[in-house]
């Protein structure tokens, strides 16, 4: 009796790892909307309205092994492609520290304290390179439209010229040593198939290693 136990137990656990990722595409909930304007994420005068962005659900993985669900916040004319992302994502075991919505857009001090947290939508400038020392592009990041998708950030740094936003992040910024969490070609792989490009392969001295995005940049 205790052996076929044994043997129940570990199927079970094999169906739930082998189980596929369950997705969906929502509008913006009424809360979530709420949310990201007192979060000052999204406010009169962004580039899009909140009607054109959705409410991405996706099944990932934690660092522990455990399958957890996953949110983000997204452009509409991406949700559907990027649900084929996250589920081979998914597939390649590929871990995600934090991915939800009072990670990304709750109150400040009931955040992650690790700062490593994955996510896609906020209407902000693009962020300068750590080579141009506080200067800015003056134009709208990729995140500002919901185009742009970041992993990680602790694991995969914004670097340039030597240095990164982030000093946390010292340690992951030799591509040569591969850690849980840090993009591979696979993730890449996983993205360019929907036409995306990745920060890491900028040429130049700036790598986002963190950072995809609809039109590579």
């Amino acid at each position: 009796m205790r052996d076929a136990l044994v043997v129940f137990a570990v199927a079970a656990v094999m169906l739930a790892l082998a189980s596929p990722s369950q997705s969906s595409v929502k509008p913006l909930p009424a809360d979530v909307q709420t949310q990201l304007e007192e979060a000052r994420v999204w406010r009169p005068g962004c580039p899009v309205p909140l009607s054109h962005l959705r409410l991405l659900t996706v099944t990932r993985w934690d660092f522990d092994g455990r399958k957890r669900t996953g949110q983000l916040v997204v452009d509409k004319a991406v949700a559907q492609p990027l649900r084929q992302v996250f589920r081979k994502l998914y597939e390649l075991h590929f871990p995600i520290r934090h991915l939800s919505i009072d990670d990304a857009y709750g109150p400040v001090g009931k955040r992650p304290t690790d700062g490593d947290i994955s996510g896609s939508f906020e209407c902000r400038p693009a962020a300068p390179s750590p080579c141009a020392r506080g200067r800015g592009t003056g134009s709208w990041s990729n995140h500002a439209y919901g185009l742009a998708v970041d992993l990680n950030p602790i694991e995969n740094p914004y670097v340039g010229c030597g240095e990164s936003h982030d000093r946390r992040a010292k340690r992951y910024r030799d591509r040569r040593i591969h850690r849980r969490g840090t993009v591979t070609q696979q993730v890449v792989a996983a993205f360019r198939s929907i036409g995306w490009g990745w920060g890491g392969s900028w040429t130049g001295d700036t790598k986002d290693y963190m950072h995809f995005s609809s039109t590579g940049h």
